[in-house]
Formats: C-alpha cells, structure tokens, sequence
C-alpha cells in the first residue's frame, strides 16, 4: 500500500494519495489545484491516478478534483448526503453512509459525517491484502483535525446561509459519536492543519490516532452537549471573504486551469495604462521594502506561507490585477493564487526602482515605533487601531485602541478618523502593513505603521488592556 501527505502550508491544507503497489491503481483525495504535483508523484511511483474524491466542498480553497479528471479521466467519487441543496452540480459518482469502493486492493467505505457542512463524509481504508481486515486509517476532511473539530459557522458566517451554525454545531455532536466508537488504532489524517481558518486550536502535528485524540482532543472529552455547542461556536477567527467564492465554485461547473499559468510581464506603459485604469498593485515585496518606497496605491500582501489567505481578503474576483514580485517567485505567487481562485492576473513588474528611475515618485508608509507609541497611545490627538482579530483583541490590546479586522476595513472606512494620526497595530507587523497600505490607497493621508505590533508592546512590559470597548 502507498501512502502520501501532500502538505500546502500556505493554507495549511492536507491532500492525499493511496496506492495499490499491486495493480497500480491510486486514489487522490482532496486535491489541491496546481496538480502537477500529483501527476509527478504517481510518476515517480509507478501508478495511474485512478479514483478521485473529496470529503466535501471546500470553502478554503479550490479543489483540483476537476483538474484532474480532465488530464487523467479518473471518475471522481463525490458526496450526495445532506440534502439536494448541499450536492455538487456536476456529473460524478455518488457516494452515501456505508458505501465501499475498491482502490486495486484497498478498500474505501464512506462515513457521513455532517457537522463542519451537511454534505461531509469521511473514508475508512482498509488495506485487504492485510493479516487485519480492520480500517488502518480514516480520512477526516474537515470533521476531526488533530486536537480540533471542524467549525460549523461557515455556511452562515462566509457563505450567508441562515439558520445553519447550531444545526451544524448538533449535528456535529452526533457525528463524532461515530468517530468516539472506531477502534482506537486507526489513524487520522485530516486535511487541514495549524494556521487553517476551518477551526480554532488545530494541532501542528501532522497526523493522529482516533485513541489518542479521545484522550486529548477539548471536543471529544465534552459530556453535555449544550456545552459542547457554547464551546464550538466560540472563539472561532474570522472566516475569510473568498470563502463564499470557493463554496460556489468548488460545487458548480467552471473554468478549469489545468496546468500553472505563465505571467505577462508587463512594459511600463502597460503598467501605467492599468494604473491609470485602477487596476489593485499587490506588491509581494517584504513590508520593509514596501515601507521604504512603494507606487502609490499599491497594497503590501508580501509572499510568505499567508499570501494566499489574504490575498483571498484583499483581491476582488472580476477585476484584473497586477503583481509587483521578482521574477523567481512569480511561480510560487501564482500557485498561491490559483490555488483560490484568483486568476484574472493581468500581468507583472518586477521592480519599482525603474518607475522611479522614469520620474515618478515612490510612496513610503510612516512609521511609530515603540518608544514614541508609548507615550502618545493615551494621547486622544492620536488613533491606535487595532486591525488582528476579535479574540485577539479581546484577549490584550494596547489601552485604548479600537477593533477593525483588516479585511473588514472596506465595510467600515467611516469609523476611521481622517482628522488626526492614526496609529495602525497588528501582531507583529505583517497585517498591519496590508492595512496601512489599503487605507492609504483608500486616500488616508494620517495613517502611522506600528511595525512592532502587540507582540512587541506586550514584551516591552506596556500597559495592556483586556476585554472590548463599549
């Protein structure tokens, strides 16, 4: 039996491939888009990619199920639990509770478990030719994660369906009655790891055991279920915007894009032409080049393992954008961005020196730096706004700052003063230099980057406050 993890840390996402080294036969489950990593893998092994399936559709990131299909004319064995309305809407090969499917000799049999979204199974393998005709592993999708459980407020906090978090939440409770009952040896690979949006306290370790996560997972050692559903429906970090686009498109027919794009490179008049037509500049520069000079109107999301999430906060779907990036990661940018979705790349520059150089002037963002914060973050002439997340802020802020999550900052620009400095703060200065760049582009002329962050102003022994503002 074949067995690979393929690891994608940008969105901490888990994909899978299971192969009978017998027939040659393999199994990808939840693929990611840029697919050219199965393909390599199978080639290398010295199997066909057989058999395709998913745990259920994804809101965090476009799956390459499709993909896949299309270049190796695997059928792809999907879900059809939940409901009519919860169904992917494209030709594939039903799955239900119970049913079995043969992977050469491997055995797959599918488990519903709604909970994270209606339509979530997972799938016990059995590897046949074993002593043991005992599952060896389960597939848990977004259902159990490594010290976690899937979050069931998606669908109603990204996706705008009503009514649908506390039946997920109880539904949820059922499910993992199933999971309490499997033998306690069988391992768990879920398909999502530390740093996902899908739950709050996932574990980094990559894998697990059903035994092992009933002794130390908070979910599984809850007795009452009303208390289980206050604790799952707590605390859980803002979902991200793109997510309602990748439901959509994760369930209906699309584009498919089965090969890594190559980027135009732009002249500089092409540039000044979609400049000039407002077309977003994601510069993926380090924030300390971008504070250092940057073309007005351009937002920092530099190129490190969370380009994809915020890029996914940040980029509108319809409109063309561009890319400031050097040319050794544009295939590494352009993977983050298909991987989501984001396609409607209209090209790239690689440098803003040379726009410099032909007489245009570069933007810088200011700075407050530590020492300086510490006595004017009292001062009412000044701002502090705190752009991390609500139980980040809740947990410890500097006194006095007010709460925007950065990719809320288009809905509520009105909250924001115009009249006075204000002094942006994130963690540790990553978010807070997308949100300074945003509101600059957004013709804010008074914002301040506290580069520092609250991990920085906390270390320093500053004054901390806890708890929300009325």
């Amino acid at each position: 039996m074949f067995f690979k993890q393929i690891y994608e840390p940008g969105l901490a996402h888990a994909s899978y491939m299971i192969g009978c080294q017998k027939t040659g036969e393999c199994l990808v489950i939840d693929a990611k888009r840029d697919i050219d990593t199965y393909l390599e893998i199978a080639k290398q092994e010295r199997l066909r990619i057989t058999h395709l399936t998913e745990t259920h559709i994804h809101a965090d990131f476009l799956a390459g199920t499709r993909e896949l299909a299309s270049v190796t004319g695997a059928p792809m064995f999907l879900s059809d639990e939940g409901g009519s309305e919860w169904q992917y809407d494209y030709a594939h090969q039903g799955l239900r509770d119970g049913d079995t499917f043969m992977v050469g000799n491997i055995k797959v049999e599918v488990m519903h478990t709604p909970g994270h979204t209606p339509e979530h199974i997972s799938f016990l393998v059995t590897d046949t030719p074993a002593i043991s005709d005992q599952p060896i592993m389960i597939f848990t999708g977004d259902f159990v994660f490594v010290g976690d459980v899937g979050r069931p407020d998606l669908l109603e906090k990204a996706a705008g369906y009503r009514g649908t978090m506390e039946v997920g939440a109880r539904q949820m409770w059922q499910s993992l009655k199933k999971f309490k009952a499997l033998p306690d040896h069988i391992q768990v690979h879920p398909a999502h790891g530390a740093g996902s949006a899908c739950g709050k306290a996932l574990g980094a370790i990559p894998s697990s055991t059903v035994g092992y996560e009933k002794l130390v997972n908070w979910a599984l050692r809850h007795t009452n279920e009303d208390a289980f559903i206050d604790d799952l429906l707590s605390g859980q970090p803002e979902p991200p915007t793109y997510f309602a686009m990748m439901k959509k498109l994760n369930k209906i027919e699309r584009a498919l894009l089965p090969e890594v794009p190559t980027q135009k490179k732009l002249s500089w008049n092409e540039f000044e032409t979609l400049r000039n037509d407002s077309a977003l500049l994601i510069d993926a520069r380090s924030k300390v080049s971008f504070a250092g000079g940057h073309v007005p109107g351009s937002i920092n999301i530099q190129n490190n393992k969370a380009f994809s999430t915020w890029a996914g906060w940040m980029v509108a779907y319809d409109k063309p954008f561009v890319l400031i990036a050097p040319e050794d990661q544009l295939d590494d940018i352009t993977r983050k961005l298909m991987r989501i979705g984001l396609d409607n790349v209209a090209g790239y520059v690689t440098n803003v020196t040379e726009w410099q150089e032909s007489g245009h002037e570069l933007h810088e963002i200011r700075q407050m730096h530590l020492d300086e914060l510490q006595q004017k973050y009292n001062d009412p002439s000044h701002h502090v706004l705190d752009v991390r997340g609500y139980s980040e802020h809740e947990t410890g802020h500097i006194p006095g700052a007010t709460n925007i999550h950065v990719g809320y900052l288009r809905n509520r620009l009105d909250e924001i003063p115009r009249d006075k400095p204000v002094v942006v703060a994130c963690q540790g200065g990553d978010r807070s230099s997308i949100a300074s760049s945003y509101l600059m582009r957004e013709g804010f002329t008074n914002i301040l980057n506290f580069p520092q962050g609250f991990a920085g102003w906390q270390a320093s022994g500053a004054p901390v406050e806890t708890g929300v503002q009325a």
